[in-house]
């Protein structure tokens, strides 16, 4: 499937109309994400998702992940998407059963669901933490300030459409390890985790995130769960957001340029 498609439109330039001319667009579809599991092998669907198409496995896992569904994929048997499908079915092995009440909680992770910000950073706390033990790293600012410049270089889509945010994985020698690019910023972590969780490569604490735009609680809770100790982000940090930095030991960068960037919180060692 596309992930950006041609559209004709004209340009209104410095008081005049052009001819029409080409515009590439980012694609925008539906997923729907499938749970084949326990002993009578139901299929449930769990969640659609807005997402330009790309990856979708690496999403609905990471998606499932991060939700707190899926612990370990040790618990996968299959995963199936037909060609041209928008829809992504997950089969667990038949001695494994999900409890799917988990999804139908009321998003604490959600801006505007009205739970207080304590309560939701003690919740995520309980629930989507990934435990890490490696001791606390310091980093060269000059490091930090490399990132930005590779992850644009490194961004396809936007260089062809500019509508797509994107998620990049660094090592501590500030190498991009891997990049994922989508219209939801949520839904480009997602790609991001997943890819790491089949590998089994969970937790990420010795690498460094970087946002193509702001960082707010729902994207430090996802990295949270993945491990990840160090979060930069290209734009601004929330409230929530630098509150969990904290709370959780996570070092958050925003703002972030080849020349400047503001810290938020320091690594800790938990």
């Amino acid at each position: 499937m596309q992930s950006f498609e041609n559209q004709q439109i004209r340009r209104f330039v410095d008081g005049v109309w052009t001819a029409a001319v080409p515009d590439t667009l980012s694609v925008e579809e539906p997923l729907e994400i499938q749970l084949c599991h326990g002993p009578g092998r139901s299929v449930q669907s769990v969640s659609i998702t807005m997402r330009t198409p790309g990856n979708d496995k690496d999403l609905a896992l990471g998606f499932l992940f991060t939700e707190g569904i899926l612990q370990s994929p040790e618990l996968l048997e299959t995963i199936h998407m037909a060609p041209a499908s928008n829809r992504v079915l997950i089969s667990l092995k038949p001695e494994f059963s999900i409890d799917l009440k988990k999804m139908e909680r009321h998003f604490y992770t959600t801006s505007s669901c009205g739970v207080c910000g304590k309560a939701s950073i003690e919740a995520l706390e309980a629930t989507h933490v990934c435990p890490v033990q490696a001791p606390a790293w310091s980093f060269e600012p000059a490091l930090i300030c490399s990132l930005p410049e590779q992850l644009r270089a490194a961004q396809e889509q936007f260089e062809y459409t500019g509508g797509v945010h994107a998620s990049a994985l660094f090592d501590r020698a500030g190498k991009l390890l891997a990049l994922r690019e989508d219209v939801g910023r949520h839904n480009a972590l997602d790609k991001l985790i997943g890819l790491y969780f089949q590998q089994g490569e969970l937790p990420l604490s010795q690498h460094i995130l970087l946002l193509s735009g702001r960082a707010s609680f729902e994207l430090l809770q996802k990295a949270a769960a993945a491990g990840i100790r160090m979060v930069c982000a290209v734009g601004a940090p929330s409230s929530l957001a630098v509150a969990t930095a904290k709370s959780l030991g996570i070092a958050l960068v925003g703002f972030l340029r080849k020349d400047r960037f503001n810290l938020y919180t320091e690594m800790q060692h938990l």
